[in-house]
């Protein structure tokens, strides 16, 4: 598994495209794979830049492939929407049996978000496995499991993507909930004795420096609290410009605050990348204070992840380590309830480290309790009175309540909440909610598909009346997490 990444081998030509502004956005030059040695290619541009006739693009066109950079998804006809996201489901698969410029190789072929894309997306990918689920394709869930598997096992984790320039942070822990949904699906119980040792392996990194925090500090991704109690956050290890979003990072980093690349980054290990939710003025990106929060999914999630190692553990009869997770799930139950819950306001929320106290971001992640069954019968009535009155619009949940322009904020609607918020109300018996939290977002799926033969990454939940939900999303070949959720939610 390749760990050097060969951007920081050709950083003063990358350096200039990007701030150059050579190509429409700034994942081309991130994509791209050398066609010649990248020695060559750096001495050739040191040579040609100084050149009166230089053109940059070009010399950047004739030194670079752009493997898949405009694959486009085209229809004869207008399908039926569920017809339409079968086929998709071929037109979006793809394999990395070998490593190319950033690519990371994977043993098995994997589905990804959209048509533009080549790499294999961490938490996208569970929300893709529901669709493959309901459409049959057990070889491909199995797949997705199995790259996963790969990734923990040589990196350590499984990278944001596979991609070599996200080695530096994972997404949300999920392994553990697709070893569940593969379990649903197949009934093999065999399939947590195959992956105990992934599992442990993952919980490791999370893990990662726990045992010798003091009270009141952080390293990686644990926190210990002034009481000592053991919590997680999400974090980078790199805190440089994100080479994806190269330019608009260094631009965004004027005026901000300490280890603004490093905050920048770990808020995009949650996956929502940007939210008010990791502002400290609650509007400005400048303000971002990703590391000093513990985040409630990321706990629950990882409350999950032991409680399926108590299980693995049980199934291979290893007692001690059985007993040993089942302590650290009851532990982790209870410390959730303590940090993450506000009475005040009847949700849970993101506990910050060196204020002692929740953040004031009401957010779509207080879900996770009520989806993992970890919420008491009065919490989850308290967060679905609050789910109904503050994030419930016609086209679907919203993620939170504050409209900043950021694409995590109000009034988007994405699909992986529209799956938890539908369980999660079940789980609990708010049956009529859960129908209204479906039905609200898939008529806006059909009314966006109808209008433009799309599914989109995201959907505005206040706009059910132009043509593609806001105007706001350009034509997208794909979208995995919606084509996953959309058939799980009209099935049942």
């Amino acid at each position: 598994m390749k760990k050097q990444l060969y951007i920081y081998e050709i950083q003063a030509l990358f350096d200039d495209v990007q701030r150059s502004e050579v190509f429409e956005d700034q994942k081309m030059m991130t994509d791209a794979v050398p066609l010649f040695p990248v020695e060559e290619i750096n001495a050739k541009y040191e040579a040609e830049k100084q050149s009166e006739n230089f053109n940059l693009k070009e010399f950047v066109l004739s030194n670079f492939d752009f493997l898949g950079a405009k694959i486009s998804i085209q229809r004869e006809n207008h399908l039926p929407i569920e017809e339409h996201i079968e086929k998709l489901w071929d037109e979006l698969t793809r394999t990395a049996y070998e490593e190319k410029g950033t690519l990371l190789k994977l043993p098995k072929p994997y589905v990804v978000p959209g048509g533009r894309f080549n790499e294999f997306f961490y938490w996208d990918s569970y929300y893709i496995m529901l669709g493959l689920q309901v459409s049959g394709r057990v070889e491909m869930m199995e797949n997705i499991i199995e790259n996963c598997s790969y990734l923990i096992q040589n990196v350590g984790f499984v990278p944001n993507a596979s991609r070599t320039h996200f080695l530096s942070r994972s997404q949300p822990p999920y392994f553990s909930l697709m070893l569940d949904l593969l379990f649903e699906t197949t009934k093999d119980e065999n399939i947590y004795i195959k992956y105990h040792n992934t599992l442990e392996k993952e919980y490791a990194f999370w893990m990662n420096g726990a045992e010798k925090l003091e009270n009141g500090s952080a390293v990686n991704r644990v926190v210990k609290t002034i009481h000592g109690d053991v919590l997680n956050r999400y974090y980078d290890a790199e805190n440089i410009p994100r080479p994806e979003s190269y330019l608009i990072d260094i631009e965004d980093s004027e005026n901000a605050g300490e280890e603004f690349y490093r905050n920048i980054r770990s808020a995009c290990e949650s996956g929502w990348d940007f939210s008010s939710r990791w502002f400290a003025d609650g509007e400005h990106i400048q303000t971002i204070e990703t590391l000093n929060l513990a985040e409630v999914d990321l706990n629950c999630l990882l409350w999950h992840l032991e409680k399926t190692l108590a299980k693995s553990s049980s199934l291979q009869k290893l007692n001690e380590k059985e007993i040993d997770y089942s302590e650290r799930a009851a532990k982790r139950r209870q410390i959730i309830d303590q940090y993450f819950w506000d009475e005040t306001s009847g949700t849970y929320k993101d506990y910050h480290i060196q204020k002692n106290t929740n953040t004031p971001s009401e957010h779509i992640a207080a879900l996770y309790p009520l989806f993992l069954k970890i919420a008491s019968e009065d919490q989850a009535k308290a967060v679905a009175k609050n789910i109904e009155e503050k994030f419930l619009y016609q086209g679907g949940l919203v993620t939170t309540t504050q409209n900043t322009g950021q694409q995590w904020d109000f009034p988007n609607a994405w699909a992986p909440y529209q799956w938890l918020g539908y369980q999660s109300m079940k789980n609990y018996g708010f049956d009529d909610l859960a129908e209204k939290i479906k039905n609200n977002w898939c008529s806006n799926v059909e009314r966006v598909y109808k209008n433009t033969g799309k599914l989109m990454e995201k959907y505005n939940a206040l706009d059910i009346e132009t043509v593609a939900g806001g105007g706001e999303y350009p034509n997208q070949d794909g979208f995995g997490w919606t084509n996953g959720v959309y058939l799980k939610l009209k099935k049942n």
